[in-house]
């Protein structure tokens, strides 16, 4: 591991704003804090809002700063793309963020039932090849379920028209409400057909930006979670990204995409 790697991860371990918790003490212990965020750490009874996969942190500090009457959390298992946010969030004294080092797949370990009020899927991978990994699949979904409030809200932006056909199909063949959808969120950020907000625009990660510049256009999903509700993958053939792939032509359909 390299010095600069190392000098951060130092960081990261004074910087009050950072929580970890090893796999081991997860399982053996609980985490300390799961339940306890409000009074805890922040303080307050503000909603929780989550950004999974994270990052940098751009967009969780972004959010932070738009909306100082909610908590935002990013999570991560890269330490050292994530102290750049943890960083800027410690310097600028914020008190409505923390970030939250760990893989996605123990998220239910670290909130209680209706802990969370949002989820931010900003730019995941779409993990073309195995549904299971993908974090919009139901897999994921129904981890969600244990903290999400009912009806809480999922964002999703991101530059692949898989992960975001996908989630399309996923939401639909479940029935689970969809707030709004748009294949190109920066084309209908200057038409007046109800986007959510010109944050959605406004602020820009670090990946959103490249896809940009290579004139990838943005998708954006917001649906809401019911607590209750068998969940099932849909079974479709979807193209996948070209430019993820090397232009291979290939499909993933519910049988080859687990």
């Amino acid at each position: 591991m390299g010095k600069g790697k190392l000098a951060k991860f130092a960081e990261m371990a004074e910087n009050p704003l950072v929580v970890e918790c090893p796999f081991w003490q997860l399982q053996q212990e609980g985490f300390p804090l799961k339940g306890k965020w409000h009074e805890e750490f922040f303080k307050n009874d503000n909603p929780i809002v989550l950004e999974l996969g994270c990052g940098r942190g751009e967009y969780t500090i972004g959010l932070a700063r738009r909306f100082p009457e909610k908590n935002f959390i990013g999570i991560d298992i890269k330490g050292a793309r994530m102290w750049h946010g943890a960083k800027t969030a410690l310097e600028e004294g914020m008190k409505n963020v923390a970030f939250l080092r760990t893989n996605i797949e123990c998220i239910a370990g670290f909130f209680a039932k209706d802990e969370v009020a949002e989820l931010w899927l900003t730019f995941s991978d779409p993990q073309m090849k195995k549904a299971t990994k993908r974090l919009t699949s139901t897999y994921f979904i129904e981890r969600y379920r244990h903290f999400l409030i009912d009806g809480g809200i999922i964002h999703v932006k991101t530059d692949s028209n898989f992960l975001a056909t996908y989630t399309k199909y996923m939401v639909e063949k479940n029935g689970l409400p969809m707030d709004f959808f748009t294949e190109d969120l920066y084309k209908d950020a200057n038409t007046p057909n109800g986007l959510p907000g010109s944050f959605l625009t406004d602020i820009r990660t670090y990946y959103e930006s490249m896809w940009l510049e290579r004139g990838i256009p943005i998708k954006y999903l917001q649906f809401r979670l019911p607590q209750t509700g068998t969940l099932e993958e849909p079974d479709i053939e979807i193209p996948v990204d070209g430019y993820r792939s090397y232009n291979h032509q290939v499909v993933s359909t519910k049988k080859t995409g687990k």
